[in-house]
């Protein structure tokens, strides 16, 4: 089963928590904070597998999730980390994280960090002073990323066959490469686009044929929505014609057609090297349609094929290997593939809104982040927590507000009651 578009939720691991503990020895009555760090949560990658041609797996698992760190252990040992989760997808795939386009992923191995893990907490040894020897501070393991993910298969191939249904395609396909798409004599016999490795004299190439083409197919109309896309990367387009017409229409009817929906669907794909194919040219009415085709068609490269007999494919071969042993280029803006450089854009410490209960909203990544890894079961941790926020100005802008002793106020998942000694 071909599926090219898959949503998925990714949460990187979270970190450990930091241990509180001290030194207990014989004859060391001193022996001071020894509570140490927690791992780091895992991270998620995705990575490009060659061997890979579908998001199926991927469909049957919307979310996943990186290892957590562990806990800091007594005498200073730290955690360990958690292990990364490495998400293996078809070359070719763009990735969207939260909308937006984060990468593309075209090389085999290649990998990219998609979410973070969390950092881990920081044991009590770590907050030990001159002034604050014994310290019972320790932070919880900060949360791990989360994103919502939509990946998009676009197929890397170096020729792609577009054409009416029927045109003769998946039979071209499966004569020139070791590719068996399913063939009859009906419309839509290929519901999924099929890739073949062809071997021409030494020379090898990659083709793609792309079902689903009819008119009206950039409006979403038959299969042609779902697999035009798998176009855009290919290097060289053969259009191949059924020299007896397709639904009643006469060859140079079709293959108008087929450009126009090329056309609307984006204005990039005609500028790509065309070579038009009249297929099943054994026909006994084809010489007639073929005289008639050729008139019509002017400044394209044509070949008169039998896909069945194989009559003129070795012609046509020759000129693909030709085509692409040139140096082709390509418009980057054809397909979304530069991903934008982001600005940065100042983000205050805190914001302070108010919503229709009156309780006073903080948020900011900062606050927020302070509060997720704050134990405030110590009584050291929830001294050191008001601290932060007083210094940080959070009191007086509370004030400043109109904020009054009672109040409630709620950062993240938090709620707590404001007076200047809370804050």
């Amino acid at each position: 089963m071909f599926i090219d578009k898959v949503n998925i939720f990714l949460t990187a691991g979270r970190g450990g928590d930091g241990c509180i503990s001290f030194r207990r020895e014989k004859y060391v009555p001193y022996g001071g904070p020894n509570g140490g760090n927690g791992g780091k949560g895992g991270d998620i990658y995705f990575e490009g597998d060659p061997h890979k041609t579908t998001l199926l797996d991927l469909s049957y698992r919307p979310k996943f999730n990186a290892e957590d760190g562990c806990k800091g252990l007594p005498s200073d040992k730290f955690g360990k980390y958690g292990k990364d989760l490495i998400i293996k997808i078809p070359l070719g795939t763009l990735v969207f994280k939260n909308g937006e386009l984060f990468a593309d992923i075209k090389i085999a191995q290649e990998r990219v960090l998609v979410v973070k893990g969390g950092k881990g907490g920081r044991g009590n040894a770590s907050f030990k002073t001159g002034r604050h020897t014994a310290p019972r501070i320790a932070e919880k393991g900060q949360p791990g990323e989360t994103a919502e993910i939509n990946l998009e298969l676009r197929l890397i191939a170096d020729v792609g066959f577009v054409g009416f249904p029927n045109a003769g395609k998946s039979t071209l396909l499966s004569k020139i490469s070791a590719a068996r798409p399913k063939i009859a004599d009906y419309p839509f016999t290929t519901l999924s686009p099929n890739l073949g490795v062809v071997d021409y004299k030494g020379k090898s190439f990659v083709a793609a044929d792309i079902p689903g083409i009819i008119e009206g197919a950039h409006e979403g109309k038959g299969l042609g929505l779902e697999f035009l896309r798998h176009i855009r990367r290919t290097k060289v387009l053969l259009h191949i014609v059924d020299v007896s017409g397709f639904d009643d229409k006469d060859p140079y009817t079709s293959y108008k057609i087929i450009n126009n929906e090329l056309k609307k669907y984006s204005k990039y794909i005609l500028k790509k090297q065309v070579i038009v194919v009249l297929n099943k040219i054994d026909l006994p009415s084809a010489d007639k349609h073929s005289k008639k085709f050729k008139k019509n068609l002017k400044n394209k490269k044509l070949f008169e094929i039998s896909a069945a007999t194989g009559l003129g494919i070795d012609a046509l071969l020759k000129e693909i290997v030709r085509m692409l042993s040139k140096a082709i280029a390509f418009n980057p803006q054809e397909e979304l593939e530069v991903i934008p450089v982001k600005k940065y854009i100042y983000e205050p410490e805190f914001k302070i809104t108010v919503d229709e209960n009156g309780v006073f909203v903080v948020t900011g990544s900062k606050v927020q982040t302070l509060t997720e890894m704050t134990k405030f079961n110590e009584d050291d941790s929830l001294r050191r927590y008001q601290n932060i926020l007083k210094k940080m100005g959070l009191e007086i802008e509370l004030e400043r507000m109109g904020a009054e002793s009672g109040d409630s106020v709620r950062i993240g998942e938090f709620e707590f009651i404001f007076s200047q000694q809370t804050f």
